[in-house]
């Protein structure tokens, strides 16, 4: 499953995305881990929650940052739920061009049993269709 915190900038998604990653280590039987693209919130964050900074892999593409995340699922098979801050900055492209990312990333949601949570700075009015059936 694929959920998408979703605003402007400065419209509290990152701190709706720390509260869930805190308030998931209670819910989740598996490990809980958060990506970001730099270290700026790793202390904002419970210790049980794994913390990644993906900027320190030189992601610059969604096909690269999905590797990312594939690798990190091929490592622990006990990951239950990936929050992902700062998710356009990842991918290093416009949400426009993440149709193809979304449609992968849900195939690898059910077929590792891994829900994903990421915040998305996109205004409602101009969010592509795709991205709509995601929003939380």
């Amino acid at each position: 499953m694929i959920q998408v915190i979703h605003g402007k900038k400065g419209s509290g998604k990152t701190k709706k995305i720390l509260d869930m990653a805190n308030a998931a280590i209670k819910e989740y039987k598996g490990d809980v881990i958060f990506v970001d693209d730099d270290n700026r919130y790793m202390f904002d964050l419970r210790h049980e929650v794994r913390f990644v900074n993906a900027g320190e892999y030189g992601s610059d593409s969604p096909e690269m940052f999905f590797g990312i995340l594939c690798g990190m699922l091929s490592q622990n098979f006990d990951i239950s739920i990936i929050f992902v801050d700062a998710f356009l900055k990842l991918i290093k492209t416009d949400i426009e061009n993440a149709e193809v990312f979304f449609s992968r990333l849900e195939k690898l949601a059910v077929k590792h049993n891994v829900k994903f949570v990421l915040s998305v700075n996109v205004d409602d009015a101009v969010a592509p269709e795709f991205l709509k059936k995601y929003f939380i």
